[in-house]
């Protein structure tokens, strides 16, 4: 078989693609849109980035990187500190009618807002959203901030600093 200059046919109204009614008409696309993503267009459709059950255009942080935040919100908290205290919780605490809870011993990162707060809790965390930190001070209680390492390993070197010493 010979070799095919096909150079020549650049810029001829059929270009190697037979008669010119050819490659008239929407059919000859193949469809519209992302049709055939999973049958013909499989092989344009991965190096585009859809996959099958799977859309996903744009960057993508990495796994190693993105860490989960553990919340809890503030009407859970409301509900359970009875219970987690009756249980004799170590991270819960009380002093008359004030709940002491230090969430950063259990875990969670950040309070959230959503729920009623009908006791006074004195809630310990690294972090508070805005309607979380004011539900918690008009029902009596304080919010107070603080780094994990601070509140667990702080107190103890500390300690150890002054036993030392």
């Amino acid at each position: 078989m010979g070799h095919i200059n096909t150079k020549k046919y650049r810029g001829s109204r059929t270009c190697g693609g037979g008669t010119h009614k050819n490659r008239r008409g929407a059919g000859n696309r193949g469809g519209r849109g992302r049709a055939g993503a999973n049958k013909h267009h499989f092989i344009v459709a991965m190096r585009e980035g859809f996959r099958k059950g799977y859309i996903h255009k744009g960057f993508r942080r990495p796994a190693a990187v993105v860490s989960p935040t553990f919340t809890v919100n503030v009407g859970e908290l409301d509900e359970l500190v009875d219970y987690l205290f009756e249980n004799e919780a170590e991270y819960v605490e009380k002093e008359g009618d004030l709940y002491k809870v230090n969430l950063t011993h259990v875990g969670f990162d950040k309070v959230l807002g959503s729920g009623k707060v009908t006791k006074k809790l004195s809630v310990t965390a690294p972090a508070f959203s805005a309607s979380a930190a004011a539900k918690i001070e008009e029902a009596g209680g304080e919010c107070i901030e603080c780094d994990e390492c601070e509140c667990c390993c702080g107190d103890e070197e500390s300690e150890e600093e002054e036993s030392e010493e």
